[in-house]
């Protein structure tokens, strides 16, 4: 019999397989070709069928779709991810580039709306049918309805145009800063991106911050411990901390919404990550370059769900005892 993380596995393995193969096919479904981008508009026309059939072979994009397949597995297998057709650079480098952008991004959204969407679900939890409960609520889920790109341009608008407090774009500098002075700038510059990514991601913490805790506040350890006389204090420690184990998957799980959020905000800020990166290789028509981001989110999303389910067990000691009993 296998273990219950053989199974997982195994079950994120043929995941991975499906998302392998869906990224294979994606670009070529899209509408265009790489090869109008790669001539000026008044050149593309007059291209004969020998020279464009040339240059998609030069970017291996020349030969039938099941060769294209087996190249791109083998090329998977061996750590090389193509050649880009718009940057006319490995895919590797151009991605190693973009990824820590992303990361300062992404890492910094997912702390925030995880520290902050607690403390307001838990804050709103403890005063559960009170007014101040209802604002709170209301208030968050409001922000919570707004699409990403919309919060992004009200931040521009607000803090960059109106205020004038903010850069608008970009995430380096243009003055050439070094030291202190480039990391206050880059900073300066990550403020409105990661505001509005936190704030993309806020409600579901919040959410399942107030549902876990007042789902605790109703278990009978709790209702033992206020018979026996436990302070408020105490109370609130114990339930809080069993109210963390929801919180601390929806929080590793939640990192492809940010994922996919970035995407939008990245492009909205023109902001230098992974997400502005597919929209440029998108208009583009950039086989190699999307397949290579595409696999790169994909894995990041595969492997925190997997960290996730790994971790839930260890959180919550009943789920390690039903997988016992399972195995």
């Amino acid at each position: 019999m296998l273990t219950r993380g053989a199974r997982t596995a195994l079950g994120y393995g043929a995941i991975l397989m499906v998302a392998l193969l869906g990224n294979f096919a994606l670009p070529r479904v899209a509408p265009g070709d790489p090869v109008d981008y790669l001539l000026p508009p008044e050149a593309a026309g007059q291209v004969s069928p020998q020279q464009r059939e040339d240059i998609l072979t030069q970017f291996g994009l020349g030969e039938s779709t099941p060769v294209q397949l087996g190249r791109y597995f083998t090329n998977i297998a061996r750590g090389d991810l193509g050649f880009s057709v718009r940057y006319a650079r490995p895919v590797t480098e151009v991605l190693g580039e973009r990824i820590g952008w992303t990361l300062l991004l992404v890492g910094g959204a997912l702390v925030l709306s995880t520290l902050i969407g607690t403390l307001l679900g838990f804050a709103s939890a403890w005063r559960r049918g009170r007014a101040s409960d209802a604002t709170l609520l209301t208030s968050v889920m409001v922000i919570d309805a707004m699409p990403p790109f919309f919060v992004g341009l009200l931040m521009i608008f607000v803090f960059s145009v109106q205020l004038e407090l903010l850069p608008i774009f970009g995430a380096l500098p243009a003055s050439g800063a070094t030291g202190i002075g480039f990391v206050g700038d880059v900073a300066e510059r990550l403020i409105l991106p990661l505001v509005t990514l936190t704030l993309g991601y806020l409600g579901a913490v919040y959410l399942v911050a107030r549902a876990s805790l007042i789902g605790e506040l109703q278990e009978d350890y709790v209702l033992m411990a206020r018979a026996k006389g436990l302070d408020r204090r105490g109370v609130r420690r114990h339930a809080q901390r069993n109210a963390l184990i929801p919180i601390a998957t929806v929080t590793l799980v939640g990192l492809g919404t940010l994922v996919g959020g970035a995407a939008v905000v990245e492009t909205v800020f023109s902001y230098p990550g992974l997400g502005r990166l597919v929209y440029d290789a998108v208009l583009a028509r950039d086989y190699p370059l999307l397949q290579g981001a595409f696999l790169l989110l994909a894995v990041g999303v595969l492997l925190a769900n997997f960290v996730a389910d790994l971790l839930y067990p260890l959180l919550d000691p009943r789920v390690r005892r039903r997988g016992i009993r399972d195995a």
